[in-house]
């Protein structure tokens, strides 16, 4: 995605001439598929130095470069600023001068950053520029979210006045509009961000309101907020949503991007009526997390020229499985990025739309108007597509067009939710499809899982149990010049002993032996010892693997496998 910051960026090197138009273009290019910033690739690529480009930044903005800032901020000018205002706007106040707050900003060029910054400290704001490094390094010292933080905000909220029998719409949107309220959730969802969460749950229960963060994969809990909170901050989260702040009996859905630590992030917003209140989840949909590649995904080299021969295709199926929060969306994305030229046209049906790519036309599923899958693929072959991406194959008239439209010409990419790769084969069967028109269609299918990599901080060789290794399918005696390594926990990965995921990969190509396997029903388990043969790594195999370079543990490859 080539956001506000890449385009200001480009507009400077054209306005003073700092590289030649083809090298601009080149990296413009560079820029949205790799989802790497203009700046860094000029810099990274020697076409600028660091200095001389925050120096032009500042001139383009008029503003004043530093190119060092202090290493110790003393503590009146670190209290001008909260810890969640400066996470929020990635700022650093360095020093107060006669007349305004300098701040160091890691995105100057944001439009309101001075407006919004003079209002919420209550003095003239004078932005200058500096290292981003630099500025992120300080504010790790000055601005690290903890247990005081957080408490002193919920200290500033009066309890009392949080009234449940007086939800009146008024009252609703008092509360959502208190300051410490806004400031809690903007603390709530600055953590989460810095945290690289995927989702944050918000669930209210009879006598606690608990908040907890779901980080590679697994769920931490915060501190739990006083019950009482529990509809001033999920109205909040439903006003910054634009959602029915009033309406609390039936589920809704919403999207907002909002800049958080001074980059856009997306998140998706899904309510749902329980016996004690509102359940909120937010998913965290941050582009710039998210290196929409394939060869960023982990794959090994052999599944990535396979999935690049399958996708490149006229016509056909791929079809991408695995259970929820396996990274399936990612790698169809990623393949989407590869396919997205100008000699073809790209059209994606989405449960919702996770993530926007230039050039490509997103469909939103919405079925309370009757736009399903099935009736957007029925406009989508009205449109003279080339690919078509389906978010998911749900039912057999999704299916029946899907394969319609890869016999008549096009590519289709979707996802299933089944365990193993010839699983697809077999689930596509109990839809209702006919044997021969999965045999003719489907052209490969990639099953997926993602698990938590061993923290490189804290990783020590660690010996596992014989029954850990019986419940891999290995002998004891097959490993005995094996290394094997597990996290002990520290302060990097907060004491889980993990850290970040990988992905781990099962490609079932579709070769004439297997079709003629398909087109006589034969059932999954046959399906996969033919792909086997033939020469499949399984999502087991691909975990040992994992294990065996120290990467992952035995315990993750067996929970996921």
């Amino acid at each position: 995605m080539f956001d506000s910051r890449n385009a200001a960026i480009l507009d400077l090197c054209r306005s003073y001439e700092l590289v030649e138009e083809s090298i601009l273009e080149n990296l413009r290019a560079s820029s949205e598929e790799l989802e790497r910033s203009l700046a860094s690739l000029l810099v990274d690529q020697g076409h600028l130095s660091k200095d001389a480009l925050l120096n032009r930044v500042a001139a383009f903005l008029s503003l004043e470069h530093r190119s060092e800032l202090p290493p110790d901020i003393p503590e009146d000018v670190v209290k001008t600023v909260g810890v969640d205002l400066a996470r929020m706007y990635g700022v650093v106040p360095i020093e107060i001068s006669d007349t305004a707050v300098v701040m160091a900003a890691l995105d100057p060029f944001s439009d309101h950053l001075v407006d919004d910054l003079s209002f919420a400290v209550g003095n003239e704001v004078r932005v200058v520029v500096a290292d981003p490094k630099t500025i992120n390094e300080l504010l790790d010292v000055y601005y690290r979210f903890g247990d005081a933080e957080y408490k002193g905000i919920l200290e500033e909220i009066d309890l009392t006045s949080v009234e449940e029998e007086e939800m009146s719409l008024e009252n609703l949107l008092n509360m959502a509009g208190e300051t410490p309220i806004i400031r809690f959730v903007n603390l709530v969802l600055s953590q989460a961000i810095r945290d690289k969460a995927s989702d944050v749950h918000f669930e209210p229960f009879e006598n606690e309101f608990k908040i907890r963060y779901r980080i590679d994969g697994a769920l931490y809990e915060m501190s739990p907020p006083p019950r009482e909170l529990a509809i001033p901050i999920l109205s909040r989260i439903k006003v910054i949503g634009n959602l029915n702040i009033a309406e609390r009996r039936v589920p809704q859905d919403g999207k907002v991007r909002l800049t958080i630590a001074g980059r856009g992030v997306d998140l998706r917003i899904s309510t749902l009526p329980t016996q004690f209140g509102e359940s909120v989840v937010l998913r965290v949909l941050d582009q710039s997390a998210t290196e929409l590649d394939l060869n960023s995904l982990g794959m090994p080299g052999e599944i990535v020229e396979s999935v690049e021969s399958t996708i490149a295709l006229p016509n056909g199926i791929f079809i991408v499985t695995g259970p929820t929060g396996s990274g399936k969306t990612t790698t169809l994305y990623s393949c989407l990025k590869r396919l997205n030229r100008v000699g073809s046209k790209l059209m994606t049906a989405e449960d919702p739309i996770e993530y926007e790519i230039d050039g490509i036309m997103q469909t939103a599923i919405n079925s309370s108007i009757d736009l399903t899958f099935a009736n957007a693929l029925k406009a989508f072959l009205r449109q003279d597509p080339d690919i078509i991406m389906v978010g998911e194959i749900r039912d057999l008239e999704t299916a029946q067009i899907a394969i319609q439209a890869s016999l008549t010409g096009h590519l289709v990419l979707s996802t299933l939710h089944t365990n193993d790769a010839s699983g697809a084969v077999t689930r596509l069967m109990d839809m209702g499809i006919e044997e021969f028109l999965i045999a003719s269609s489907v052209e490969a299918v990639l099953a997926q899982r993602l698990l938590r990599r061993i923290c490189v901080d804290c990783r020590k060789e660690h010996t596992p149990s014989v029954a850990l290794v019986e419940q891999l399918g290995l002998e004891p005696s097959m490993l005995a010049d094996k290394e094997f390594y597990s996290g002990t926990g520290c302060e990097t990965c907060a004491s889980t002993g993990y850290r970040g995921r990988l992905g781990i990969f099962e490609m079932l190509e579709v070769s004439e032996s297997i079709r003629e396997l398909v087109a006589v029903g034969s059932p999954s388990s046959a399906i996969r010892e033919r792909a086997i043969q033939q020469g499949m790594r399984t999502l087991r195999e691909d975990g040992l693997r994992n294990i065996f370079t120290g990467v992952t543990s035995v315990e993750e490859v067996i929970r996921y496998t």
